[in-house]
């Protein structure tokens, strides 16, 4: 009888904690998957949410409206420039040696990740290993697994595009090895199949995937949904009005890679960023409830470094928002820090309140220090500048009013400037006095 007492005891004790235990095990935090989408050449006002009328974004609009949508992120005016800050959340000065090229004693946020125990992946473009200039290490493809990436599915390794464009019937190297050419393959389709496989064979695991797009870059191109991907002879044709078109895939792309987040179960713990490298290119002139844009791809002015930006994160922002606070390219690195729970190694600042809903970014003001060493019709913009939401100061003392003044064409002189405006010059002028000024010459590489 005592005995049997005893075991009733236990299993009223056990019936009693049970959930509770269950509950404390179900409620520890689980570190955040964490994907990155960057793509290449699309300035601000390419997204449907932002005033196009050009283009539609509707899986962005919605991702958009159900997160973040930033309407201030800056990048730097150029693509390599872009993706060496915002991969290792350093200005531009400290590790920019070259174009299509970084540094291999540099230390990516794939490292970061890996270090962490997260299972990383890179998909996309590349374009780091110095090739056009036959650095060192230039036909190294284990150059992404060096930066901290598990696996690749990758354009422009090893290879220059001369082996084969990036879209159709492209040339792409995958974990060591280069895939068999397919003329009926479509670039953007094998990088973004292989994120979604990774995402399957990882959906039990923390992981990062950082996907540099192909799209939307030129050469403008039909994509597998333009009536002219269905010939041969078309289906390399080169027309400005095939941006569209791109644009639109790049979108139902992003959809793919939601919906397989969605059908793992996995979303609500996955932060997902996109965001644009750099302006569009200025060939285009997209149309938007503001009127015509042209882009302003490698110039300083706003529509070079102006980009698109969204954060979605079901599980953690709760209260949709626009934010039109400045985000600068270092800050992705910091953010990553913090959701990783280490120290801030870059110079950026944590956007972690603005996803949790608690806070704003602490920041007035973004200083791009720019020298691209590319073309010539590009180096002509090289300046280091500090702007604040609407005013904009060049290390040259060139000093303008971005909201009257968006293509700068008339800089203001002191004797114009109001009181607010002197202090607001003044403070500029002290940020940039952090920043070096440009070397006296730079030479196109």
């Amino acid at each position: 009888m005592k005995n049997l007492i005893s075991f009733i005891f236990c299993v009223i004790l056990s019936i009693t904690f049970l959930p509770i235990a269950c509950q404390t095990i179900t409620e520890q935090p689980s570190k955040p998957n964490v994907i990155l989408i960057m793509a290449d050449d699309i300035g601000y006002e390419c997204l449907s949410i932002n005033g196009s009328t050009s283009y539609k974004t509707p899986v962005l609009d919605s991702l958009a409206n159900k997160g973040i949508n930033f309407t201030k992120a800056i990048s730097q005016p150029l693509c390599t420039p872009s993706r060496v800050k915002i991969m290792t959340g350093k200005f531009n000065f400290k590790n920019y040696e070259y174009f299509t090229y970084l540094n291999p004693k540099e230390k990516s946020f794939g490292n970061l990740f890996k270090e962490n125990g997260y299972k990383t992946a890179i998909v996309g473009k590349w374009q780091l290993n110095g090739i056009a200039h036959k650095l060192k290490g230039f036909n190294d493809n284990t150059r992404p697994n060096h930066f901290g990436f598990d696996e690749y599915s990758l354009w422009q390794l090893t290879k220059l595009k001369s082996y084969g464009e990036r879209f159709a019937n492209p040339y792409i190297e995958q974990n060591g090895k280069a895939l068999p050419r397919d003329q009926n393959a479509y670039g953007p389709d094998i990088v973004s199949n292989y994120a979604i496989d990774f995402i399957k064979r990882n959906k039990d695991q923390p992981f990062f995937i950082y996907y540099p797009m192909l799209l939307v870059h030129s050469p403008f191109v039909p994509t597998p949904d333009s009536p002219e991907w269905e010939s041969l002879e078309t289906r390399s044709k080169q027309e400005d009005r095939f941006y569209i078109d791109m644009v639109a895939y790049m979108d139902k792309i992003i959809g793919r890679i939601v919906n397989e987040l969605k059908t793992q179960g996995i979303a609500d713990n996955t932060l997902l960023y996109f965001i644009g490298d750099n302006g569009t290119k200025t060939t285009l002139v997209s149309l938007t409830e503001n009127g015509p844009i042209r882009g302003g791809k490698g110039n300083t002015i706003t529509h070079g470094n102006h980009v698109p930006m969204v954060a979605s994160w079901p599980g953690k922002i709760k209260k949709p928002y626009t934010y039109s606070g400045l985000i600068n390219f270092t800050d992705f690195y910091a953010t990553f820090c913090d959701i990783l729970g280490v120290a801030n190694e870059s110079d950026g600042l944590s956007m972690i309140d603005l996803l949790y809903g608690e806070k704003l970014l602490e920041r007035k003001t973004v200083t791009t220090y720019y020298d691209p060493m590319w073309s010539a019709n590009v180096t002509q913009f090289r300046n280091v500048f500090s702007q604040n939401s609407r005013y904009k100061l060049y290390k040259d003392g060139k000093f303008y009013d971005m909201e009257n003044d968006i293509l700068e064409k008339s800089p203001l002189s002191d004797k114009e400037l109001s009181e607010d405006q002197k202090i607001i010059k003044a403070k500029l002028a002290d940020e940039l006095a952090r920043f070096p000024s440009l070397p006296e010459t730079s030479f196109v590489r």
